[in-house]
């Protein structure tokens, strides 16, 4: 679907929600960010003693790697670089001023095994894990209070190996909410861009509490019957731009969020100015834009514009749930 049928969408839903208001002025433009960004010190991941044969664990190596470039922060960042290879790890963390950057023939394989990804505390904004109460498993790239971060390829891969995950949800045997594949919270200045997300265990990028964030040149693939595998969810973050995207999976192409319930009328952080250009996707089940259902902190300034949604239930959907609303204003162009 594109241009007036999803004018079409936001009107239908504005008929219903008193509290949004849709606004048609001029297109935006995304900001520049820090893509090009050189860094003087580059490392490969082979030299911390990582093995990329698809069955070797390689947390330690990538947490040693990235302690070993936090020394260059203050002299213009450090890149880890991941050559050809299949590259198993669990959930690691990542620092400012730095770029990990994946070769085309490379791919990081998230574990299969739950305890390689840790627990961690559930966000302010929602109160308890988005599925379960108490913690959550902590995404598979994470990151928190963070400053100019790269996360690039020639079209490399992260794949979340997210079936059993989802086994696990369908059974009713988690514990704790899933993980996704990356999150970064609290943080400013972040670029992903020239990469494949595959099969997340639950939302793909999840950028919460951050400003001046860009996405582009993606692609993002799960099974449209996978559950929950939301491709980009900016929530209580300001300043996003989602750029030339494709994405495919089992739920919303791009929920945008900020809290939940009365934790995020509390938290009081909305997302705004947020710009999505260009951005081709299926999905069977959902929408290509959600904006909701968490959203009690409020939406605003949404700019979309040349979207093509195959197969989609809906093209753009907004919650009405009113404990959960706030505010909502939306722009789009034909």
């Amino acid at each position: 679907m594109k241009g007036s049928f999803t004018l079409v969408d936001v009107l239908l839903v504005l008929a219903l929600l008193n509290e949004a208001t849709l606004t048609v002025k001029g297109r935006p433009h995304c900001k520049q960010t820090n893509s090009g960004v050189f860094r003087p010190h580059s490392v490969s991941i082979s030299e911390f003693g990582a093995v990329g044969d698809g069955q070797t664990l390689n947390t330690k190596a990538f947490q040693n790697a990235i302690f070993y470039l936090n020394s260059f922060a203050d002299k213009g960042g450090a890149q880890l670089f991941v050559p050809a290879g299949r590259w198993l790890t669990g959930s690691f963390v990542l620092i400012s001023h730095l770029t990990l950057r994946l070769d085309k023939d490379a791919t990081i394989l998230g574990s299969t095994n739950s305890d390689d990804w840790p627990l961690t505390d559930p966000l302010p904004s929602y109160g308890r894990g988005r599925e379960l109460p108490g913690g959550r498993h902590r995404s598979l790239l994470y990151g928190n209070n963070l400053t100019d971060v790269v996360i690039t390829g020639d079209n490399g891969t992260i794949d979340g190996q997210g079936t059993v995950w989802w086994n696990w949800f369908r059974n009713e045997t988690l514990d704790y909410t899933r993980p996704h594949l990356v999150e970064l919270m609290n943080s400013n200045g972040v670029f992903i861009s020239n990469l494949t997300f595959l099969n997340s265990p639950f939302w793909n990028i999840h950028p919460v509490y951050c400003s001046q964030v860009r996405v582009q040149n993606v692609t993002i693939i799960a099974p449209l019957d996978s559950p929950n595998t939301d491709g980009i969810d900016p929530d209580s973050s300001n300043d996003v731009c989602i750029e030339d995207c494709y994405i495919s999976t089992g739920d919303d192409l791009i929920a945008i969020k900020s809290g939940w319930d009365e934790y995020g009328i509390s938290f009081a952080r909305p997302s705004t100015n947020i710009i999505i250009h260009r951005l081709v996707g299926e999905t069977r089940s959902s929408s290509g834009i959600a904006i909701g259902s968490e959203m009690s902190g409020g939406v605003s300034e949404v700019h979309a514009e040349d979207l093509q949604f195959f197969n989609s239930n809906a093209g753009l959907l907004a919650s009405m749930e009113s404990i959960r609303m706030s505010f909502m204003t939306l722009m789009l162009f034909p």
